[in-house]
């Protein structure tokens, strides 16, 4: 089943957000955990960024995903839809509460996608049914789940869905993209989520209000400057 490790994945990001989200914690111990968090992400953000082999792509890749995603209004959609889920899982939905579930889900989503493990696992588990590098990235991915969510709540659980649809994605069509998904093109999708992930660091720690969902774009662009350039 080639789907098997994608969904191992997911199972793992939602029992590990489920988890962290019955952890109570004072407010002091709360924001030390999230500053934790924040550098944590930073120097993730960091060490991807630094993957790039042309700087000028993923510059390029974030400038017009950018562009694309603020025409889009991309980050605006993510927020109705963590509105619409905040009302469901809360009788009275706070905007601080549809803030978190957000910050939550794309920060998440971004650390969980983007990078290698996420790349070839799914390429292994397509090609060859070999899902030891998603087992190995699921027991990483739920641990992590626990501490992101008992610092944004449930919200995290959510990112499950799109690790699912992206890893099992390359899992199906592993055949037709293993071929475009060279070392170069991972290096730059790293790359490029890499500084993405910066953002989010900075946006958690309070320094910038950086709209990195209207950057999500930039992935796309990425892969097509990394084949082409």
């Amino acid at each position: 089943m080639v789907l098997w490790g994608s969904l191992v994945n997911a199972l793992a990001i939602v029992s590990g957000a489920l988890l962290g989200a019955t952890v109570k914690f004072s407010d002091l111990i709360q924001h030390t955990i999230m500053h934790a968090l924040s550098l944590a992400i930073m120097i993730i953000g960091i060490s991807m960024g630094l993957e790039t082999t042309n700087i000028l792509i993923p510059i390029v890749a974030l400038v017009i995903g950018g562009i694309i995603g603020e025409t889009l209004d991309l980050e605006g959609g993510i927020a109705k839809l963590a509105r619409k889920l905040q009302h469901r899982t809360k009788k009275q939905g706070e905007e601080a509460g549809s803030l978190d579930l957000t910050q939550g889900f794309l920060t998440a989503t971004l650390v969980y996608c983007v990078g290698a493990m996420a790349i070839i696992g799914g390429l292994n588990s397509g090609l060859n049914g070999d899902h030891q590098v998603l087992y190995a990235k699921s027991m990483l991915d739920g641990i992590s789940a626990i501490f992101f969510s008992a610092s944004f709540g449930v919200g995290v659980a959510f990112s499950a869905i799109p690790v699912f649809l992206y890893q099992g994605g390359i899992a199906i069509l592993a055949t037709f993209v293993a071929p475009i998904l060279s070392q170069t093109v991972i290096q730059e999708i790293t790359a490029t989520g890499g500084i993405m992930i910066l953002g989010i660091g900075l946006n958690m720690l309070g320094l910038t209000e950086i709209r990195v969902g209207n950057m999500l774009p930039a992935i796309v662009i990425a892969v097509i400057l990394a084949i082409f350039v």
